[in-house]
């Protein structure tokens, strides 16, 4: 994909006879060189930058332009059920018999994908499931205070919306199939109570009598909108030194005194420490170190209705088909679903359509005009947990990536976990789980 590599700077730190000239200064490079403008990048400059470090920036499009900028706007800090365990891969043959559900797999794109499902289906052994869940409910614990304390310090705490959330079932089996999952995250203190009949038409007014039964979260937290969010904390981190460059990395590597990167435009640039946070692209950057790490992409779609089209309380769940409703300050987003299918072939909207139609379905009166369709990549590892460690064999690169569903939730606590380890200190939660090497 083409970028843009003609570079801006902002928010330069104000000069001080106490300060030591930075290495950029010197005309050494960076301090810390981030590729990644999205959410993790963003947070990861944001918690650099309060350490005194030298950090810039570089993606080649803007601050949370691209697969940040669209998500479902969610801190899911409840959601700590690993995908493979949530029963999706008993839903594979159902779900790929209907070319607009749930999950769709182009048949051209599956020889690829192969390997990858079959890490997945490993993924949800029985064996592995209470290590999975202690890990995602350990992340989420740091997580959501970490993303408090930025909010505050950040003054962007205005932006959070603490509704809650509503998951909804249509039969009764479909209820019964959910309660192991939330029988697990009740062992790790997240709160829940199950509603149906009035209780349920009192948290969403106006769903279709299909609905039989709900789950509210109370803990379930949303954003006015992510981009906006994205772009706040970002100034933050700017006016804390942390600049930005429009630049396109082709290339990556190491040695003992540091990271080189090769812009688009042939420029060398140099740092003392690399963090690969480029989302879907992360991987491709990775194996130029000789780091094979299996991430696959899941391209997700949604449709932004204006405000108006309904009033809806709080985000609304539809699990069974994969899909979400969020009240955002700036329209109501109807998205999700999963398209197994990289990052070349173009965006089938369709998909956002269908979506589109379902929600009319489900909440009936639902205006469906003068939407905005959006298709994103999201980053994701056969087991759910993301890569966020130091590149094996070059100790100058940090890995952050494969957040999938989860990269707006767990930025914060990612940005502390780079933040410790390229200042040496003991990270927050045992990263072992997160090892680059796991796989």
């Amino acid at each position: 994909m083409a970028g843009n590599s003609k570079s801006t700077e902002a928010g330069r730190r104000p000069s001080s006879a106490l300060r030591a000239p930075s290495p950029r200064e010197r005309g050494e490079g960076e301090d810390i060189a981030i590729v990644g403008g999205g959410i993790i990048g963003i947070c990861a400059a944001a918690f650099l930058a309060e350490a005194g470090l030298d950090v810039t920036v570089f993606d080649r499009t803007g601050i949370c332009e691209e697969t940040s900028s669209g998500n479902a706007a969610a801190f899911a800090f409840s959601d700590v059920l690993p995908l493979a365990h949530k029963g999706m891969i008993r839903q594979l043959p159902k779900w790929l018999a209907d070319p607009l559900g749930p999950l769709s797999i182009p048949p051209t794109y599956l020889p690829k994908l192969l390997p990858w499902l079959f890490r997945f289906w490993r993924a949800g052994a029985p064996a592995k499931y209470e290590a999975s869940l202690a890990t995602q409910a350990g992340m989420m614990r740091l997580a959501e205070a970490e993303w408090m304390g930025l909010l505050d310090r950040s003054g962007t705490r205005p932006m959070l919306r603490e509704d809650g959330s509503l998951e909804l079932y249509e039969s009764e089996a479909e209820f019964r199939a959910a309660l192991p999952g939330w029988a697990a995250r009740e062992r790790f203190g997240i709160g829940f109570r199950h509603v149906d009949g009035e209780g349920l038409a009192a948290l969403q007014p106006g769903l279709s009598p299909r609905f039989v039964k709900g789950t509210f979260v109370p803990g379930w937290k949303t954003v006015a909108d992510p981009k906006l969010l994205g772009k706040a904390v970002w100034a933050y981190a700017e006016a804390k030194g942390a600049r930005f460059e429009t630049a396109l990395v082709d290339r990556i590597a190491a040695d003992q005194d540091g990271a080189a990167l090769t812009l688009a435009d042939g420029t060398i640039r140099r740092a003392r420490r690399l963090v690969v946070a480029a989302g879907a692209w992360s991987h491709l950057l990775a194996r130029q170190l000789g780091d094979r790490i299996p991430l696959e992409t899941e391209r997700g779609y949604n449709t932004t209705l204006p405000n108006g089209a309904f009033d809806v309380k709080r985000q609304l769940i539809f699990s069974g088909h994969g899909f979400v409703i969020t009240p955002l300050d700036t329209g109501l987003r109807v998205g999700g679903a999963v398209e197994l299918g990289g990052i070349e072939r173009p965006p089938n909207f369709s998909r956002s359509k269908a979506l589109l139609q379902k929600a009319q379905q489900f909440l009936p009166g639902l205006d469906p005009s003068g939407g905005r369709e959006w298709m994103g990549f999201r980053p994701s590892l056969p087991d759910s947990v993301p890569v966020i460690g130091n590149a094996p064999g070059a100790r100058s690169v940090v890995y952050a990536f494969g957040h999938g569903h989860l990269g707006l939730t767990q930025a914060a606590a990612t940005g502390r976990l780079i933040r410790e380890l390229v200042l040496g200190q003991t990270p927050s939660v045992d990263l072992a789980p997160f090892s680059p090497q796991r796989f």
